[in-house]
């Protein structure tokens, strides 16, 4: 932030490894910030601690404005997680009006992009697919394409809207997935895919492993 103005040493290693450490933790609280979050008090507190000094704030104090502050932070994102889920929902049924667009007894949604002619892998087979998947806001969260590398994984052993449309494609097929959140990552999310996030897949299926 502009109004700190630091100059550290950053010509040995263990400088550069210092700087590192902040890093690292002002990247964690960059992306889950506590609300309200205050740069100054935390590099006192910091300061504080590694230098062994006497906390400026009692036990019972801290504890409680813990608590508070994660009943805020519990809150925000339940608010978060059922918006995710209503707009899900909403994008699922109006996607499944389109033309060409079959929907499954699971609610798993696709589209036919090329029709490959080869066999169908099991849920045991390991299969060699290209990818491209995002939120329903085009969001970019993992691409095979954009790597460069075509994946390989077990069949059975991916989230399970992949797990029911691969075993329904023949090789050399690419299809568009509409997958909801309960055949995808549900309630818990992953790395930058939020809770109750539907996703939406270009897949693939180069060849049966």
């Amino acid at each position: 932030m502009s109004e700190f103005n630091f100059s550290p040493d950053l010509s040995s290693d263990e400088g550069r490894v210092s700087y590192g450490i902040g890093r690292q933790l002002g990247g964690q609280l960059r992306d889950n910030p506590p609300p309200g979050v205050d740069l100054t008090a935390i590099l006192a507190g910091l300061t504080d601690a590694f230098s062994g000094q006497a906390s400026r704030v009692s036990e019972a104090e801290l504890g409680a404005s813990f608590k508070v502050i994660r009943e805020i932070m519990q809150a925000e994102a339940a608010a978060k997680a059922e918006a995710a889920a209503g707009e899900g929902r909403a994008y699922l049924v109006e996607n499944a009006k389109r033309e060409g667009v079959t929907v499954l007894a699971s609610g798993l949604q696709y589209e036919v992009l090329v029709a490959g002619e080869g066999a169908k892998p099991s849920a045991e087979d390991q299969v060699r697919t290209h990818y491209h998947g995002t939120l329903i806001d085009g969001t970019v969260f993992d691409s095979s394409y954009e790597r460069g590398q075509p994946a390989e994984f077990p069949v059975g052993g991916v989230i399970p809207g992949w797990v029911e449309a691969l075993q329904l494609m023949g090789t050399g097929s690419k299809w568009r997935l509409h997958v909801p959140s309960e055949l995808a990552y549900g309630a818990q999310g992953v790395g930058s895919i939020p809770p109750h996030s539907v996703l939406v897949f270009d897949v693939e299926l180069l060849d049966i492993l």
